[in-house]
């Protein structure tokens, strides 16, 4: 492990690691950049909403980005906030699809003159790759979690996203996986975490009419705990470890709880149902709700008594864990869901010092035992927390921070393929 490299976070908040406006300005202005943004849908995943934040620094600071993706509802944000988008199908694994779709991003590449080709996820990224290659332009991949190798084919297929002149990973803890896995230098890897806007995630400006809206619509009673669980429906994102910590809660005669699973289904695959048939063995469908994607998520922080991510696999950095401590909510983590740079948990800082609690990814005991112990403390011990949380994200996740750091990365990309 290279010297340092988990704080490189904490360092991000000091001057000497940031490029600030003027510098920005010398780099966007003189050479404005067209990037070639490739993502495989623009719906409401991770790689998706970051792509959304991506064409709006770039747009912001004079640049041109074009988003080549299949589309979805978050479409129309490219273009409102000054992208281009071109509709391709280039989420398909179809090696024949890919291999048309590498032809259209070096025609795109050449006849817009891109400076960089930049993708975010797997299937484009290996057509990019070889757009990349065939433009003569530098290539750059990012990786939002950890992604599973059951097999030599599996690491095969995700090797690409190694391949990049330039790797961006949007956690310390997922920049260390990448460059273990594939003896990957650390000069490659830069740590460029998500931003979030920090005036929407505001509790000072959620009324209360709003908080007791939600809870209305999730079925909540007054005075009742709130366990919120956001993010899509995925096994990977351990929704089926959480009713099982649910119904160790009710086995200890907790009551006056109610868990609300708020993410999207998409329909590829069988474990909503395999949710749904766990919650009626473990007789807890009196407490767990699940209500979709929530139009108002700030009010829904805001009306929670907890955030959870119970990852089974590496998350890298998870917006929600984010979003929550923004909105001075308390949150539990499992320890492949978020890692010290994003949440901070005993053992590694004090309590006095904690925004949440940690415990072993696939545990259900453990993350009953973490609910029990953070429904017992005091409302003001909760609070603090919670305050807390909102000064560690407002400190290390800003968004102008983050846009420094990215057009840092790009004009350094640039730079060096010319040299």
């Amino acid at each position: 492990m290279a010297p340092g490299f988990a704080a490189r976070i904490l360092a991000q908040s000091e001057p000497h690691g940031l490029m600030f406006a003027a510098d920005r300005a010398k780099v966007t202005n003189i050479n404005p950049l067209t990037v070639l943004i490739v993502v495989p849908s623009l719906q409401a995943g991770a790689a998706d909403l970051c792509v959304v934040d991506l064409v709006r620094i770039l747009a912001a600071a004079g640049n041109r980005p074009i988003v080549l993706s299949s589309g979805g509802r978050l479409e129309g944000e490219i273009c409102a906030l000054g992208g281009e988008f071109i509709r391709a199908d280039v989420a398909s694994k179809n090696p024949l699809v890919m291999m048309r779709n590498a032809g259209l991003m070096r025609r795109i590449a050449r006849k817009e003159s891109c400076d960089i080709i930049h993708a975010h996820g797997r299937a484009p990224a290996w057509s990019a790759w070889i757009a990349s290659r065939l433009a003569g332009v530098p290539f750059i991949t990012s990786w939002y979690k950890g992604f599973r190798e059951q097999n030599v084919f599996k690491r095969l297929y995700n090797s690409v996203m190694a391949r990049g002149d330039r790797i961006v990973a949007v956690s310390d803890q997922l920049a260390e996986l990448i460059s273990h896995r594939y003896g990957i230098s650390w000069g490659r890897i830069n740590v460029v975490p998500l931003s979030i806007d920090l005036q929407r995630f505001d509790p000072d400006t959620i009324s209360p009419e709003r908080v007791e809206s939600i809870r209305r619509a999730f079925g909540v009673e007054p005075g009742a705990k709130l366990i919120l669980v956001t993010g899509r429906l995925l096994r990977r994102k351990g929704h089926h470890l959480v009713v099982q910590a649910v119904h160790r809660l009710k086995e200890m005669g907790l009551r006056d709880f109610v868990c609300v699973f708020a993410g999207e289904d998409h329909g590829k695959s069988r474990y909503t149902g395999e949710l749904w048939d766990l919650v009626l063995a473990t007789q807890t469908a009196d407490v767990i709700r699940m209500t979709g994607p929530v139009d108002d998520l700030p009010a829904a922080y805001a009306a929670a008594s907890v955030v959870v991510s119970a990852a089974t696999q590496d998350e890298g950095l998870q917006r929600t864990v984010l979003e929550a401590q923004a909105m001075a909510r308390p949150v539990i983590v499992s320890d492949l869901g978020a890692g010290p740079e994003v949440v901070l948990a005993p053992p590694s800082v004090s309590e006095d010092r904690m925004t949440g609690l940690r415990f072993s990814a696939g545990d259900d005991a453990a993350l009953a035992a973490a609910l029990v112990r953070l429904f017992s403390m005091p409302e003001a011990a909760r609070a603090a927390i919670g305050s807390r949380g909102r000064a560690w994200v407002t400190a290390h996740f800003d968004a102008s921070a983050v846009a420094d750091l990215t057009l840092k990365l790009y004009a350094e990309a640039v730079r060096n393929r010319k040299t």
